[in-house]
């Protein structure tokens, strides 16, 4: 079985500006005037990337469990080296998942099945950063 081949474009669109456009098709401004913060930059879509590969297979799973989840949001920090290219060295990763009777041990096992099996943005960072996680239930009423 070949490898997938992803293939994207990044277009200057002036003044320090550009346009990512990705597989899906749906552009995405960037912003290389990290002080001017009109956009994103590609370092901060990279913290995005990693919470939000998480957070797609930590819901699925929790679902899948039928747990009664009504509310749920990850929080990413990343640690940057003091010199040159200033690459992440550390994330950590904390999902709040608010909900009915959710269950401690299907957080945790969702949560885990994400960090060593399904994320790819994860597994593509983990070689050059080291990936923390912690995790908060907070029981909303019935």
């Amino acid at each position: 079985m070949g490898n997938d081949i992803y293939r994207a474009t990044v277009r200057y669109a002036g003044d320090e500006f550009f346009i990512g456009t990705p597989p899906s098709g749906h552009a995405q401004v960037m912003d290389s005037k990290g002080d001017r913060h009109a956009a994103t930059t590609p370092l901060e879509m990279l913290l995005v990337a990693v919470a939000g590969c998480t957070a797609m297979d930590v819901i699925s799973i929790l679902l899948k469990k039928r747990q009664d989840v009504t509310d749920y949001n990850v929080q990413i920090e990343g640690t940057r080296a003091a010199e040159h290219p200033r690459k992440f060295l550390t994330f950590h990763i904390n999902h709040i998942v608010h909900g009915r009777n959710i269950s401690q041990k299907a957080v945790e096992g969702a949560i885990e099945l994400s960090d060593t099996k399904y994320c790819s943005v994860a597994a593509t960072v983990r070689p050059t950063a080291t990936i923390t996680t912690s995790f908060e239930i907070i029981e909303v009423s019935p």
